[in-house]
């Protein structure tokens, strides 16, 4: 069988299982299962597929149509034009937290070298790594209360060659005279589960749920933030659109000022962008 003849079936299975985009991720997973990439991999369609190989692609598309995240089957995701590498019960970066990072480079242009940036709750570090690739002059932070997400962070920041200081803890692991905070911080609200996708399973409940009304985490950064950042230092936020109006009147409260909230490309009021007064 050619690898040509492996995409096509791969792309009926996915399409039978109801994957949105079968024939993208038919070709991301035989890429991962015959370890072939960009050019390499298109020049080798008309090839036959080596034993191995088949056997690594239909374990990885029986674990697909389980629900498995294609990001956990192949180990990596692609995150503001970065190769991230991604595990089992850390949050996977999403595309809708670039628009969060590509607000934070719009807000921060005019901040100096040597501005002092937080990625609270990073995960892996997709936020911190994307703007210290930009800005490299920025001193970034990245912290994290799960030790598991401070080594894939790490090991990230490794990878990418990127100077990111990583730190474990929760909110902003104690830190003082911020420029900005800037979190992807867990905002579900609970009975958010009862109708979840089932790929959020494979994920930490700890990292996409906070309580009630999904701002157990947001509310509590904020106010740590509120005393952490200089004056004029901001905080960015991405929350869920039915909880973003309330966290941006709490804000208010806490002497934030300039409460801004922004739109995904979805039209969803989902970012916060507040500013310390």
């Amino acid at each position: 069988m050619t690898l040509l003849e492996c995409l096509k079936l791969s792309n009926a299975r996915l399409s039978r299982a109801g994957i949105v985009s079968p024939l993208a991720e038919s070709r991301l997973l035989l890429q991962w299962a015959c370890s072939l990439a960009g050019a390499e991999f298109w020049a080798a369609l008309r090839e036959k597929a080596r034993p191995r190989c088949l056997r690594r692609l239909e374990e990885a598309l029986e674990r697909r149509i389980k629900g498995e995240p294609l990001q956990l089957i192949t180990g990596r995701t692609n995150f503001y034009g970065l190769e991230l590498a991604v595990s089992a019960g850390v949050l996977i970066p999403r595309p809708e937290t670039e628009m969060l990072v590509e607000l934070a480079l719009s807000e921060l242009q005019n901040l100096p070298a040597g501005g002092r940036i937080f990625d609270a709750g990073c995960g892996g570090g997709a936020i911190a790594l994307a703007i210290k690739k930009v800005r490299p002059d920025l001193e970034v932070w990245a912290g994290d209360p799960d030790p598991a997400a401070l080594d894939l962070c790490r090991h990230n920041a490794r990878e990418l060659g990127l100077d990111v200081t990583v730190v474990a803890g929760a909110y902003l692991a104690g830190l003082e005279n911020l420029d900005a905070v800037v979190s992807n911080p867990p905002y579900l609200p609970d009975d958010y589960r009862k109708s979840a996708p089932p790929e959020l399973a494979w994920e930490s409940d700890s990292a996409l749920y906070a309580g009630k009304d999904g701002l157990a985490v947001a509310l509590p950064l904020a106010r740590e933030a509120s005393s952490s950042l200089n004056s004029g230092g901001l905080l960015l936020l991405e929350l869920d659109p039915g909880n973003v109006d309330i966290f941006a009147q709490q804000a208010q409260r806490l002497g934030f000022q300039s409460v801004k909230i922004n739109e995904d490309l979805a039209r969803r009021r989902r970012f916060v962008i507040a500013r310390k007064g």
